[in-house]
């Protein structure tokens, strides 16, 4: 376990200072090997970073499978309200460990229903939250004053109001924030920011980027909760409504994500992707657009967003190359997907170097790796807090758009809503007792 923030005393040194001590009381000390204390071929356990996983659906199977393969953490808990989830996530862990114990067996990973029992643990230094995202910041903030330091899932928030709250906390506390923003640790998202920031396609006058759509909500039936199933807390500050399977799914369509309550659905399921590398690209990670439209607004076909004597945005705009984004300027195109693919008007810009005196934007070629390398070195990581509450601001003002059908006027310095005093109130959202912030 790493040194908490705010204690003087770590396991790790006191470790140390008790061999110390050992060492003047006995000529010879006995050296014991780090595969006699845990796992062999890995970080000796005072050395680990130790983790507590919270929400274990869909989202979680990347960062489980990411965490249970690095030598140098430990998973010591897992939560959920779903007990069939929690306890598969339990046995994943200990059959994993299992398999590289030197006793062969491993029995030392806990599981809970409420995150505060993670939270609450001096022992785990870090925690993965993976939850719908109207849970992201009640946990996140227990999280960091109890002197953790958290990997959230994007969007960060659920208002932005909860992200100015989230961002000026972590900062007070010390803490150490990864968005999950995951594609500023891909190469051709950075390249591509890299090449407009330089100016290589001149002044950048449009932008496309493709989120698709979710199914229109419908009205579902109740159904019975399922035995296991802790669906008052899982509803925790969102509004009551019965239940249904669907509600609670993690899957892509008929899911959570469909539902305002728990989210800014498209916009804040791909549009935290894609606006985060918009932002990053166009050198505005501190601030945001200033004007949000839906569709609709002066006969536009697509919702979209302005940046202040900057580009226009437009989200599902087919554009030339049919890429997740495309930047396009005075002097030509970039587009850019995952997998690697990046396609430029002219074609060999994409093989231009970066000079040494241009612009070289934040290099993390893995998104785990980068947040516990901060854990450890107490830097900041590449989609650092304030990064993820501007992009995850953009994102909820967009769907405030959308769904007010109206467009809106933003002050990025001030984060207000200008001359819409309705509109205004859903900078924050009422929350349920007793799970309020």
């Amino acid at each position: 376990m790493i040194k908490k923030k705010g204690s003087s005393v770590s396991r790790r040194s006191m470790l140390r200072n008790t061999a110390a001590g050992a060492a003047v009381a006995v000529a010879a000390p006995t050296v014991i090997p780090s595969s006699a204390m845990g796992f062999a071929g890995y970080t000796a356990p005072s050395e680990r970073i130790t983790l507590g996983m919270i929400g274990c659906g869909n989202i979680m199977r990347n960062h489980f499978g990411a965490m249970l393969n690095s030598k140098s953490v430990q998973i010591l808990a897992v939560c959920d309200v779903d007990r069939s989830k929690r306890e598969s996530a339990k046995d994943k862990v200990e059959g994993r460990y299992a398999n590289h114990a030197v006793s062969g067996s491993y029995k030392g990973c806990d599981s809970y229903n409420e995150h505060e029992k993670i939270t609450d643990r001096a022992d785990i230094d870090a925690c993965f939250v993976a939850t719908p995202d109207h849970w992201h910041i009640p946990i996140c903030l227990d999280a960091i004053r109890a002197g953790k330091d958290v990997y959230v899932e994007k969007p960060m928030t659920l208002t932005p109001r909860e992200g100015r709250m989230f961002s000026d906390a972590v900062r007070r506390y010390g803490a150490v924030v990864q968005v999950g923003s995951m594609q500023r640790s891909d190469g051709a998202f950075r390249k591509a920011a890299e090449m407009v920031r330089n100016g290589w396609i001149g002044n950048v006058h449009t932008v496309y980027a493709r989120l698709s759509r979710f199914p229109e909500i419908q009205v579902l039936p109740e159904q019975p909760i399922p035995d296991g199933l802790d669906y008052d807390r899982w509803l925790g500050p969102a509004p009551w409504e019965p239940y249904h399977k669907y509600r609670v799914s993690g899957g892509y369509s008929k899911g959570w994500r469909d539902f305002w309550a728990y989210g800014s659905r498209k916009n804040g399921d791909w549009g935290a992707h894609h606006y985060d590398i918009i932002q990053w690209a166009l050198g505005m990670d501190q601030s945001g657009p200033s004007f949000f439209f839906p569709i609709g607004h002066e006969g536009s076909e697509w919702q979209g967003f302005k940046y202040e004597n900057g580009p226009t945005v437009y989200r599902d705009r087919k554009g030339e190359t049919g890429q997740m984004i495309e930047f396009h300027g005075e002097k030509g195109m970039i587009g850019v997907s995952r997998g690697g693919r990046l396609v430029t008007t002219p074609g060999e810009l994409k093989n231009q170097p970066l000079s040494p005196s241009e612009v070289h934007l934040y290099d993390s070629p893995n998104h785990h790796n980068n947040f516990l390398d901060c854990v450890r070195t107490r830097k900041r990581p590449i989609c650092d807090v304030e990064i993820g509450h501007r992009t995850a601001t953009a994102c909820h003002l967009s769907a405030i758009s959308e769904r007010l059908k109206r467009p809106l006027n933003w002050d990025p310095a001030k984060e207000q809503i200008l001359g819409d005093t309705q509109a205004a109130k859903w900078l924050d959202r009422p929350r349920r007792a007793p799970y309020t912030l």
